[in-house]
C-alpha cells in the first residue's frame, strides 16, 4: 500500500513539474529551453553602428570633460570622446562624477573663457553672501549660525532694484556648456 501511495506522489509531482515548462495551455508543446536575454551589448552595439554611419572619429589626448548646468558640473576624467562635426555630434563615454560648481572652480578657472565672465562674477556674490568678510565671518557665522537657524522659515528677502521676473528670467537657461582640455 505504501508502494501504491509513493507512485501517487511521485505522479503528482511529474505533473507539477511537467505544467510549469508549459508555455500555453492543455495540449501544447513544451519549452525546449530557457531563453537567455540578451540586454546591454546589443543596445551598446546598435548605438557604436549607428555612430559609425554618422561618421564620428575618436579624438585622442583628452584629459578631461566638464559639462555645466545650473551650479552643477558633471566631470568625466580620462574620457573617450568621439566626434563629427560635420553632423554636430559629439558622444563623451566614461564614469561621469557630479559635483558643485564651488568644488571645481580652483581648478578650472582657466578653462573658463571670457563668455562665462558673467557667471563667475554671480558666482562670487554668491559665495560672498554664503561667507561674509572671509575668516572672520567663519567665526562669526558660527555664532550667528544658531540665531538664523529660527529664520529659515521666513520669507527671503529680494534684493534691491531687482524683481521677480527678472530672477526668473536668470534661472530660465538650462542649456549645458561643455569645455574639454587637451594634452
Amino acid at each position: 500500500m505504501s508502494q501504491k501511495r509513493l507512485t501517487l506522489m511521485n505522479v503528482e509531482k511529474l505533473k507539477k513539474m511537467a505544467g510549469a515548462v508549459r508555455t500555453g495551455g492543455k495540449g501544447s508543446m513544451r519549452r525546449k529551453k530557457k531563453a537567455v536575454h540578451k540586454t546591454t551589448t546589443t543596445d551598446d552595439k546598435r548605438l557604436q553602428s549607428t555612430l559609425k554611419r554618422v561618421g564620428v572619429n575618436t579624438i585622442p589626448g583628452i584629459e578631461e570633460v566638464n559639462i555645466f548646468k545650473d551650479d552643477v558640473v558633471i566631470q568625466f576624467l580620462n574620457p573617450k570622446v568621439q566626434a563629427s562635426i560635420g553632423a554636430n555630434t559629439w558622444v563623451v563615454s566614461g564614469t561621469p562624477q557630479t559635483k558643485k560648481l564651488q568644488d571645481l572652480l580652483p581648478s578650472i578657472i582657466n578653462q573658463l573663457g571670457p563668455d562665462n565672465l558673467d557667471n563667475l562674477r554671480r558666482l562670487a556674490e554668491q559665495f560672498q553672501k554664503q561667507v561674509p568678510g572671509g575668516a572672520a565671518g567663519i567665526e562669526a557665522g558660527a555664532s550667528a549660525g544658531a540665531a538664523q537657524a529660527d529664520d529659515d522659515d521666513d520669507v527671503p528677502e529680494l534684493v534691491p532694484g531687482e524683481t521677480f521676473e527678472e530672477a526668473a528670467e536668470e534661472k530660465k537657461w538650462t542649456g549645458f556648456v561643455m569645455y574639454a582640455s587637451f594634452v
